[in-house]
Order: structure tokens, then sequence, then C-alpha cells
């Protein structure tokens, strides 16, 4: 049985994206139909939109989300008809040289559906990050599929599958922040203000927000920041370390990714101190250290893997933290609007408006 559904989709590079009708096949072995119940616009739709991902077009948009599975292929067990789940792009395969290490965070051999959604015409859709959830269903590998409790809601925990799990596990899985420690966070969008938000869950004491933007510092500082800086008016660097007893922070966390954060992050960061790029860089940044800086002043760099996050481990953990008050996720949802509004959206989250549009069907 094929379903058709309304998707939003984007046809070339920096077209206006469109409604369409699209055709989602029933599930075959390894797969689920989920019928979507919201999805938050993300910054990486907005790249696949760009460009700046690859040149598979047309996209079918869309991979931060919420749903109910309605039907699974014969062998699926993890899920089952009726389950609400929130997607994710790291369907573990269990068997690759990290999975083999007991390393699955790291799983290098991720699954998606196999069978192709497509436009009424037969065009096969690429759907973001393997999921394509600016749907009405949509088609995913079942190991893409995370139950999670159905009594919260959809709009919060969906936000989860992309932006907020990367910030809070930059602090909690990479950074490895402990009870009692510094962090400062430079960038304060939806990705550095989840890693605020991480470095509190995690009983960091002082956290320190740093941004262009005073209003997203003022965000930040609602989330659990300690501390802002606006590095339009002041050196990021010498305020950290004036905040941390003149030393810099345990943990600095880059959630822009440009040559110019990343070298703040590493100079505002204590000796043994750990620096986690999450913010993602253009394919042409480079960045030049002192190699003698790099090693005299010891500790790890490290980059964040979408929060170095086990979905099957992370996400119903931090939703129960959610519904325990201690992880407020309602916040990060600015607005809620339909299928037709996605355009505009981006134009919203580009410019800073928003932490996170969701679209709810």
């Amino acid at each position: 049985m094929v379903h058709k559904v309304q998707a939003v989709v984007v046809k070339e590079k920096n077209a206006p994206v469109s409604l369409e009708t699209i055709l989602v096949p029933d599930p075959g072995p390894g797969e689920a139909l989920v019928d979507i119940l919201t999805c938050g616009v993300c910054h990486t739709d907005l790249h696949y939109k760009q460009g700046a991902i690859n040149d598979d077009y047309p996209f079918l948009l869309g991979h931060e989300a919420t749903g109910v599975v309605s039907a699974v292929g014969p062998d699926v067990t993890e899920v089952a008809p009726g389950d609400r789940v929130v997607l994710n792009w790291r369907a573990v395969c269990g068997e690759c040289r990290a999975c083999r290490k007991g390393e699955p965070q790291y799983c290098f051999n991720t699954a998606n559906a196999t069978q192709k959604m497509t436009l009424e015409d037969g065009t096969e859709l690429t759907p973001a990050l393997g999921i394509g959830a600016f749907a009405e269903k949509t088609l995913v590998a079942a190991g893409q599929c995370t139950k999670v409790d159905d009594d919260v809601d959809a709009a919060a925990v969906g936000l989860l599958g992309c932006g907020v799990m990367a910030g809070i596990g930059a602090a909690i899985n990479t950074g490895a922040v402990q009870r009692g420690e510094s962090v400062a966070v430079i960038g304060c969008g939806g990705v550095g203000i989840a890693a605020v938000a991480g470095a509190k869950l995690a009983g960091a004491t002082t956290i320190i927000a740093v941004d262009i933007d005073s209003a997203k510092v003022e965000l930040a500082l609602a989330q659990g920041a300690t501390h802002g800086i606006n590095s339009k008016d002041e050196d990021p660097v010498e305020a950290i370390r004036a905040l941390t007893g003149g030393f810099g922070a345990d943990v600095v966390i880059d959630a822009v990714g440009r040559p110019e954060t990343y070298r703040q992050a590493f100079y505002a960061r204590d000796l043994a101190g750990r620096v986690v790029l999450v913010g993602v860089p253009n394919p042409e940044m480079k960045i030049e250290l002192p190699l003698a800086d790099v090693f005299g002043r010891g500790g790890s760099l490290k980059s964040s893997w979408y929060g170095d996050c086990l979905p099957s481990r992370d996400f119903p953990m931090l939703v129960e933290q959610y519904k325990l008050g201690r992880l407020d996720l309602d916040a990060f949802v600015t607005e809620r609007i339909g299928l037709g509004d996605i355009e505009e959206a981006f134009t919203k989250m580009h410019d800073g408006k928003v932490l996170r549009s969701v679209v709810e069907l």
C-alpha cells in the first residue's frame, strides 16, 4: 500500500520550499511508518535547502520530530504500532568497529529506510538526515524510532531529536561536565542554550554564557547560566578567566563553529581543560594555533557528533528529567506553526528571532 500525504519539499538549491503530495510506502523489513505529530525547524534543514549538505535534490525536509508508529515491517520488534516515538538519525548497526568496541554512540554505519519516498511522478526524494519529517507520514529505519512516554508535550520532547540533544550531549557526554566544575558556552542559539541546560543538569556551579546578542545571553541566563558576557562589549577570554579565578573554565563549548570562536574557546579554558566543538563549521574554514600552546595547555580538544548521544539511552532519561522539572524543554519552543509556515520560519531562525519554530500536524 502507498500513502499519499502532504509534505514540504525543496526541489533545487535555494528555491523556496513547496507543499507537495508525496507517496510513502508501507514499511518493509527493518522499517517503520510514522505519523508525524511535531517537527522542529532546524538549521540543518536550511543547510539542505541552501545546498550546503549535498546536491541530491529534491529534499524532503524535517528531522527533529515526534510521531506515533502506525505500522512496522515484518521483522521489527523494538517498536510497535501505537508507540509514541522521537525520531533520531543514529540508528546504530551493532556491528561496526565502534559498536564492537562498546561505543555505539559513535556508530559508523547508521541505518535509514531502504525504500524510497517519492513525488507523485515517481521522482525519488532524499529525506533530511534520513528522516524527512515535514510530512504527515514518513518512512524510517525502525532503529531511528526511540520510544518515549506519551504524557508529555510532543513539540518539546521532539527537539531532543537534534538540536537540544546536540547541546545537552556536548556538555554531558562529550564534555563530561562534573559536579562543581565551571563551564563556558560560546554562542547562545538553540544548541548553545541547550549546552547551558546540560551543564546545569550535570551539576556545574559556574556556567558562563557568551554571545554577541544580549537578548540571547538573557535567554541563557533563564536556562541556568550564572553569568553572561556580551562579546561585542568585552574580550570573552579575559571575561571568562576573570569569572573563574583567573584560570579559565574547566570546559568551554563552542556552539558557533567559527575559527575566531574556537580560538576563544581554546584560550578561555583552564590548563588541562576541555574544549568541545559542537557548532558546525563551513568546509572552507581553517584554524591556526601555535603547536606549543596545544601541547603546553594540555587537556583535550573534542568534537561533539550529535552530542555523542545514544538515543535509546539518552532520550528516555532526558524526558524523565523534563517530567521531574529539572530540564525546561518547553522554553525551547518559541512558536507553533503549520506546514505552510516553514519558509517564514527559516527567515526567523536565520535572523535569530526564535530558538525553535515547531510544526504541529
